[in-house]
């Protein structure tokens, strides 16, 4: 069945995103509204990544789903369809979904970055602008949240970034990590195609890592003690990927030998934490 004719709670579904766990404690009509934002997420992601269509299908494909996301056109795709009531709904800009297509777009071509910005432009439009959207559908009550979730976006775009390279490098050819940080530690290009592992890489990562963490406590900064009870759901995958972060680093960064992730009773054991504190008004 392709992925047109599947609804978005399939999509989620066969996904198996640590996202399912986060959205257990929302309302049925917000869990509902974040499934759609998700597969909305996950179609996009998929076109732009499809190895069976070639450069230009893919671009045609998604310039047109950012100009009925844009003009606010149903393109007859089960998930867009329904994602469109999205924006009308909670009230943000259909832009912002235009961009996370953007973003997406931009992983066709677009293999390398030179510089640290360049990254975080792209880290926030497939992942920062995720972090927008969301909050809208969580609700949100001060502005200053959305400066939350723009840096909760770098941090969790950075944690997939640092755990991934070996996984992308391989299979895509892209690196992520920015061409001037390579510099610096002396990594080439060529160790992290290859799978070559070394001390020079740990230490590039551990540079990352701090990074990573910095945009992690930024968020938790900026986070108004009024909406941290609307926001169970972003701490929890702020939780999620934290420790995924910790993880990589105490292992040393495996990354040609594995792809680092909790177990099940463990992200069971942090959305049951969160359940808790906000039943009990903790937040």
């Amino acid at each position: 069945m392709s992925s047109s004719q599947l609804s978005s709670a399939q999509i989620a579904q066969k996904a198996k995103s640590n996202l399912a766990f986060a959205l257990g404690c929302l309302s049925k009509e917000r869990k509902r509204d974040m499934i759609t934002f998700y597969a909305f997420c996950r179609v996009v992601d998929d076109i732009a990544d499809d190895p069976a269509t070639n450069e230009e299908d893919k671009e045609r494909e998604l310039s047109h789903w950012k100009k009925c996301v844009l003009e606010g056109t149903p393109p007859g795709h089960s998930v867009l369809d329904e994602a469109l009531d999205l924006p009308k709904k909670y009230g943000f800009p259909r832009a912002w979904m235009a961009e996370i297509i953007e973003g997406v777009a931009s992983d066709i071509t677009k293999t390398r970055y030179e510089t640290f910005d360049e990254l975080l432009g792209y880290c926030y439009k497939v992942a920062s602008v995720v972090g927008l959207v969301s909050i809208e559908i969580f609700g949100h009550e001060k502005p200053e949240t959305r400066d939350y979730a723009i840096n909760l976006g770098y941090a969790l775009q950075l944690t997939n970034i640092i755990r991934d390279v070996g996984q992308d490098a391989r299979e895509t050819g892209r690196i992520y990590l920015p061409q001037e940080d390579l510099r610096q530690f002396n990594v080439s290009e060529s160790d992290l195609l290859s799978g070559v592992p070394s001390e020079r890489l740990n230490k590039l990562l551990d540079f990352e890592y701090r990074r990573a963490r910095s945009y992690y406590a930024a968020a938790q900064k900026a986070l108004p003690e009024e909406d941290r009870k609307h926001m169970v759901a972003s701490e929890i995958m702020a939780e999620i990927y934290s420790a995924i972060l910790e993880k990589l680093k105490s292992r040393r960064y495996p990354i040609f030998e594995q792809r680092v992730k909790l177990l099940r009773v463990h992200k069971a054991w942090i959305l049951g934490k969160h359940m808790l504190r906000a039943k009990l008004g903790r937040y």
